[in-house]
């Protein structure tokens, strides 16, 4: 490269040399497209365009039949950029020509793991699978590659940008194509799984629906459909969409995985389990299913199970980061030395995914803590969540935006003119606050309750409030301002909804817990659809909450936490709106501090009891012995009696938390 000083090569300039060495490769002159690409890499590049040129490079040498360069200079690329889909591909090829087939498999089906659209990857590996003589897997390579030609070039296009991350290019070249092709299943499930990376995941949900009306036969679009229901959380709904896929294909290993995951979050972690060995007892190499195996035995409280299932699936995988995340989550796992040094050599190997490298960093970091050497914990925690950030587009900015509109909105005048519309229903106990507050135990504690089921952290309030906020830009949003404008009848329909669709998750108890930690941010919007409802606000020292939110890395929706000066904002944000649903509807919320269970659990179970109007029973005090489904990160903490070592946890880590302090004004 020339000096940093000078100005990069100009896009246009880039790209024109681009295309001449692919117009070299096509005519066969080799040696000239070699050269052609050197030149290039010396110029002032970005890193996106020397990798592209370098890519180009690997392919001159391989149509060259410099298959060892070529192999080295591909293999520094992918540690370069460990998502590079298509030098995947070529290493596949390179190892392929080079006789080494276990290795060119493996270095496809990487391939298609970033980047399912890669045509000459599944052809690829169906030669291979054939070769090897695993039937089932050519079978799979063969109907995707079937499923890719068929596709109008346009959407093999489009779903190709998306795979590379181009979202936006992506969206619009299919909104293009529909125009001219109206009700197109490919192009419309296409621009569903667009929708979903986007977040949006309502227009998903519609596009994805109206598909399996269209064309009930199309299998793709339904196993779609399912996967999004799952992510969802709608279960009764996905269950309907495993039954119709697996009466077509019963042993199809990724439709009885779906059904696993219906099944278990469902509660019914038996049947879950069940799906999950059926997968294994033909493919017990798959790492993946291991995992959720694992994550099933868990949610069920059978913890030797759930630790063996994470452990097998590191053995077949050795890389596979959520292997040992999973175990660092149960929160009560301690790393051998032998797995920890394992855990350092992996994150610290340039080719390991970037996924995988921030699931160690976390992993790394708890079994550090673990072992009381706080500063190297710090280090792994702190480089996980800068991994983590660089893929999010968090703004505090926004979310303070948020809770502006919420208390200029949600007036006293607003409940005191609309308040009396909406269902009157006090089954519904909402449990909310930050994550790593301590709801999980105030839910087994309500929980353990004989006339109270627990449930999940449900999505339905914030599906109703992302409706109701609209499609616009930040500028025209429409939520909560249209509180005061919908027609009066709409609040008891939504509070109708709403009891309507959380039935699935509930048993026979009269009241049933809601504890998505999110929905402080709309308890005026709960306030106006079940009136009768009761919300309990789970409260926690200001450096102690924000510290192992810090230190959690979630599966998704809590983008603020991968920063400390974030989480703090975002803590005193919740702080601001929190004291104006106490002056604007006095009574409705119950605040309980964590540190107040711990040190008075009877006094603070009773209040409660009160506050819901339930009478006391001792087996919420005696919590720990209840059985029953939990899937957060403190479900085997919840299942212990109460203890006080996490009061101060935070304090190990001081010296490394003043950003912190900082934004929390925080004094001792």
């Amino acid at each position: 490269m020339t000096d940093s000083h000078s100005a990069f090569l100009s896009d246009v300039d880039f790209q024109q040399q681009c295309k001449q060495i692919q117009q070299q490769l096509q005519q066969a002159n080799f040696a000239a497209a070699i050269t052609s690409s050197q030149q290039l890499i010396q110029q002032n590049l970005g890193v996106a365009e020397c990798q592209q040129a370098q890519y180009l490079l690997v392919v001159a040498r391989r149509y060259a039949g410099q298959l060892e360069q070529a192999l080295t200079e591909v293999s520094q690329l992918v540690q370069l950029n460990s998502s590079h889909s298509r030098a995947y591909q070529e290493q596949g090829y390179i190892l392929q020509a080079l006789q080494r087939d276990a290795d060119a498999a493996q270095a496809f089906e990487q391939a298609i793991s970033l980047n399912s659209a890669l045509l000459g990857s599944w052809k690829a590996l169906v030669s291979l699978h054939q070769q090897y003589a695993d039937v089932a897997a050519a079978r799979i390579a063969q109907q995707q590659v079937e499923y890719l030609q068929q596709l109008p070039p346009a959407i093999l296009g489009a779903r190709d940008m998306m795979y590379e991350g181009k979202l936006h290019q992506a969206e619009q070249l299919c909104r293009q194509f529909l125009q001219a092709n109206q009700h197109h299943v490919d192009a419309m499930s296409l621009l569903a799984e667009i929708g979903i990376q986007l977040r949006i995941y309502d227009d998903a949900e519609f596009l994805l629906e109206s598909c399996v009306e269209l064309q009930p036969e199309h299998q793709r679009a339904r196993a779609e459909y399912l996967a999004l229901l799952v992510r969802l959380g709608k279960y009764k709904p996905a269950l309907q969409q495993a039954e119709v896929l697996l009466a077509s294909e019963p042993e199809n290993p990724a439709y009885l995985i779906s059904m696993g995951n219906i099944q278990v979050g469902l509660g019914n972690t038996a049947q879950g389990i069940d799906c999950y060995q059926q997968v294994l007892n033909r493919q017990p190499y798959r790492a993946g299913v291991q995992l959720q195996l694992g994550h099933a035995y868990k949610a069920a409280g059978q913890f030797d199970a759930a630790i063996a299932a994470y452990q097998r699936s590191y053995q077949i995988k050795a890389d596979f980061g959520d292997a040992y995340w999973s175990l660092a989550n149960t929160k009560t796992y301690k790393f051998s030395a032998t797995e920890l040094e394992q855990i350092q050599q992996l994150e610290a190997q340039p080719g390991t995914q970037q996924e995988d490298r921030i699931q160690l960093c976390f992993a790394a970091g708890k079994a550090f803590e673990d072992d009381k050497d706080y500063a190297q914990s710090f280090d792994y925690y702190q480089r996980g969540n800068q991994l983590k950030q660089q893929q999010l587009a968090y703004s505090a900015d926004n979310t303070a935006k948020q809770i502006d509109a919420q208390i200029k909105h949600c007036t006293a005048d607003l409940f005191s003119q609309r308040g009396q519309f909406g269902l009157d229903d006090p089954a519904p106990i909402f449990i909310v606050g930050l994550p790593r507050a301590g709801s999980t135990l105030l839910e087994q504690i309500l929980a353990s309750h004989s006339m109270v089921d627990g449930t999940m952290e449900l999505h339905n309030i914030l599906g109703l409030a992302m409706r109701l906020r609209g499609r616009g830009s930040e500028a025209e949003v429409k939520y909560p301002a249209n509180l005061w404008e919908l027609d009066t009848d709409f609040f008891q329909r939504f509070g109708q909804q709403f009891i309507k669709d959380t039935q699935v998750y509930r048993g026979t108890g009269a009241f049933f817990i809601d504890k998505m930690p999110n929905n402080f941010l709309h308890i005026g919007l709960i306030r106006l659809i079940l009136p009768t409802a009761k919300i309990i606000d789970a409260r926690r020292h200001p450096m102690s909450c924000c510290f192992s939110g810090f230190k959690q890395l979630f599966a998704e929706g809590q983008d603020f936490s991968y920063s400390l000066d974030d989480i703090g904002r975002y803590y005193r944000d919740y702080e601001r709106l929190m004291a104006h649903w106490d002056e604007v509807l006095p009574g409705f919320v119950l605040r309980v501090q964590h540190e107040d269970v711990v040190q008075d659990l009877a006094g603070q179970v009773r209040r409660m009891l009160d506050f819901c109007g339930l009478p006391f029973e001792q087996n919420c005090v005696d919590f720990h012995q209840t059985q029953r489904t939990i899937k957060t990160p403190s479900s085997e903490q919840v299942r212990q009696p109460i203890y006080t070592t996490g009061l101060q946890q935070w304090k190990h880590f001081e010296a490394y938390l003043q950003p912190l302090k900082t934004v929390l004004d925080y004094q001792d």
